[in-house]
């Protein structure tokens, strides 16, 4: 029996026939604080799932098709996302902290007040992505910091 939780504990989802791969994608547009925490979505069709709120830490979704996904205020801490497509993808205020998003497709995802840190962005497509001065990047330093930093040396 395949299961799914909220992030209370509740149960969401089941089914006896399915996997959990296949519960998430048949629900996709209901996942909201759903606990995926470790699950195996690789390769996931999650193509404009609402995922807000949800608990995916730890989470395989290498090469998961995500786009125009709602992962606002999503915990992908420690997230496997190679490979993934994440185009305009409502990233706003997910966690995104040591998540590997090496390869992925961000183009005009939104990554307003979302957390970057440690995250790998080798070779991630971030062409006309938003951002803002609340958001941290990989480096632990938040775009507005950067931005101020850069100001003031101008004035050297």
């Amino acid at each position: 029996m395949t299961k799914i939780y909220n992030t209370d504990d509740q149960l969401m989802f089941e089914d006896e026939n399915l996997s959990l791969k296949e519960l998430v994608e048949k629900n996709k547009k209901n996942l909201r604080e759903a606990n995926l925490c470790d699950a195996n979505l690789s390769e996931a069709n999650l193509c404009d799932a609402n995922l807000s709120e949800a608990n995916l830490c730890d989470a395989d979704l290498s090469e998961a098709n995500l786009k125009g996904a709602n992962l606002r205020f999503a915990n992908l801490t420690g997230a496997d996302l190679t490979g993934a497509d994440l185009r305009f993808a409502n990233l706003r205020f997910a966690n995104l902290t040591g998540a590997d998003l090496k390869g992925a497709n961000l183009t005009g995802a939104d990554l307003r007040c979302a957390n970057l840190r440690s995250a790998n962005l080798r070779g991630a497509n971030l062409e006309g992505a938003s951002f803002d001065c609340h958001t941290i990047l990989p480096n632990g330093k938040s775009l507005g910091e950067l931005l101020i930093n850069v100001l003031l040396n101008k004035g050297e």
